[in-house]
Order: structure tokens, then sequence, then C-alpha cells
């Protein structure tokens, strides 16, 4: 089995992004969403996004935002990849892929075999679906460590590229791969000791925890 790509999204500081490089992740990701506490805006994702140039790949993520903080975050932070974390439909996928012309990934919220399922509608709109905990309503749509019942996507051969998310930490994310197949692990809170503050170490032991599943 390939290594799993590892993603470690919410970065928002020098040290956190040093961290990860050394860690030697795949992709940091940078959040656009004013509630997170993990959220930057262009001008400090612009900072991050050149210390990472040519060092690690920047997925910019967005959850139902608009055309115009969308421009301003792929101009500033240089983004590689555009993550859609809210209720974007296909259509609307598709037409950010053909509008920045980078590769466009949707996390789907999972908590049932049909919500798998609506990964097909998105097939021929993004580059890679990335399954991830449904969230309880009124709260944030990720970041917040629940994970789901894994056998739901456990080799998942669907019409697209596709990752694992939600609740993914040091302790738990060589099982998940082993379970899983997965060919990308993305976390957030799980390599946190506080929401929106990565922790160094824990961010090492995971990108450890990854390789030591191969």
């Amino acid at each position: 089995m390939p290594t799993a790509a590892i993603k470690i999204c919410g970065i928002s500081t020098p040290a956190s992004l040093e961290a990860v490089m050394r860690a030697r992740a795949a992709h940091i990701g940078l959040v656009f969403f004013p509630k997170s506490p993990r959220a930057v805006t262009p001008a400090e994702a612009a900072l991050l996004s050149e210390r990472a140039e040519g060092r690690i790949g920047r997925v910019g993520l967005f959850v139902d935002a608009d055309d115009t903080l969308l421009g301003e975050a792929v101009t500033a932070a240089r983004l590689d990849a555009l993550q859609l974390h809210g209720e974007e439909t296909p259509e609307r996928a598709a037409q950010l892929r053909a509008r920045f012309g980078i590769p466009v990934w949707k996390a789907l919220p999972v908590a049932s075999a049909r919500d798998v399922e609506r990964a097909s509608a998105y097939a021929d709109a993004v580059d890679l679906i990335l399954f991830d905990a449904r969230t309880p309503k009124g709260t944030l749509p990720g970041g917040m460590g629940l994970s789901f019942d894994w056998s739901l996507v456990a080799n998942w051969k669907g019409p697209a590229p596709w990752g694992l998310a939600g609740g993914l930490d040091p302790s738990n994310v060589a099982d998940a791969i082993r379970r899983t197949g997965t060919p990308l692990v993305d976390t957030s809170s799980g390599v946190e000791s506080a929401p929106g503050v990565k922790d160094e170490s824990r961010i090492a032991a995971f990108c450890a925890a990854v390789r030591s599943a191969q």
C-alpha cells in the first residue's frame, strides 16, 4: 500500500507551518471561514504562502464563499487547490474549477451510506472527494474532532480520488488507513492543544503514524 498523503488543515502561524513542513506533509489547509478559530485573512494567508512556496501544497478551505472572497484568497495565497466545505452543488464546484483553473476538493459530511452515495454526483465536477464526519446542526462544518463509521468508505472505489477526514489524530490514523485504504488523510483538531492552536509534537506524531501504517 502506498503511503497516504497527509494534509494538516487550519494552519495560521509560521511556527505551525514550519512544523508541518518538517514533518513532510503533502498539503496545508488555510481556512477562509471567519467563524472558525483557525481562520486567516487573505493578507495573513499571503505571508504564510510565501514561506510555503515550492515546499508544500496550499489548499484553501471555504464554506459557501462568494466569488469575491474566493478570488482574493486564490490570488493572495497562490492556492494550489480549493476545498469546498459547505453546501456547494456539483454545478458550483464545476464553475469554480473552470473559473480559477485549479483543482477543487469537495468535503462531504458522512453519517450513513446514503451520504457516501452523494459523491457520485460530483464525479465530473471535482478532483477529490473528502469524506468527513457530519457535525451537529448549528456548529462548525468541520474541525471538531468528530469521526464516523469508517466501514462506510472502506476501500471506496468511487468515480473520483478521495480522502478521509474527521476525528483523525496520532492515536487512530494508522488504524484508519489500514481499515479504509484511504490515499489521503486530513486532520486539524487532532494535532492541536486547544482549538486553533497547533501542537508541533502532535503534528510530528501524526505524520509518523501515517507512515507506520504502510
